[in-house]
């Protein structure tokens, strides 16, 4: 089996606010649910890519980052975040065996328990909704999963050179 080059945390960071970007990019009124969640994408992959040096302080980060940008209350998003960075390591053995479309299914798991964990928490500050619309995301999420991780690996792949 041929050694995969390990990943510099530049890349990771620059992957990661790049998905930042995505996610807080302006939509039109009736777009926004249908925004898939980039920054839970950009997560998992690295996550699943490498455990070793990506987990629950940069989810962490990350989502301090996107509370500030979007003006939450302060950890919401670090909270969430950190939980899903912390379900990827509970399922990394298994996802790693997957195929994509197993894969797919399993960031449908991922990113429905987080968005329902982050429905709780609007509640819990006064932004409540009744319908099941928030989980949108996740689905069209799970569908972009295959695309978005071959895409993520060939780019790896150019820029390290392996």
């Amino acid at each position: 089996m041929a050694k995969v080059p390990a990943v510099p945390l530049i890349l990771v960071w620059v992957s990661l606010v790049l998905a930042l970007c995505l996610q807080v990019m302006p939509l039109a009124d009736g777009w926004q649910v249908y925004r898939p969640e980039w920054v839970g994408l950009m997560l998992i992959y690295w996550c699943m890519r490498t455990p070793d040096k990506v987990g629950v302080f940069h989810a962490f980060i990350i989502g301090i980052l996107m509370d500030l940008i979007e003006g939450t209350a302060l950890g919401q998003h670090a909270l969430i975040f950190s939980l899903l960075a912390f379900m990827c390591a509970l399922v990394y053995p298994r996802f790693r065996a997957y195929s994509l479309v197993q894969q797919s299914v399993l960031v449908l798991v991922l990113l429905g328990l987080v968005q329902l964990i982050e429905q709780w928490v609007r509640t819990l500050t006064g932004d409540f909704s009744i319908h099941l619309s928030f989980l949108i995301p996740s689905l069209i999420s799970a569908v972009l999963w295959p695309w978005w991780s071959t895409m993520l690996k060939a780019l790896e792949r150019r820029l390290l050179g392996a």
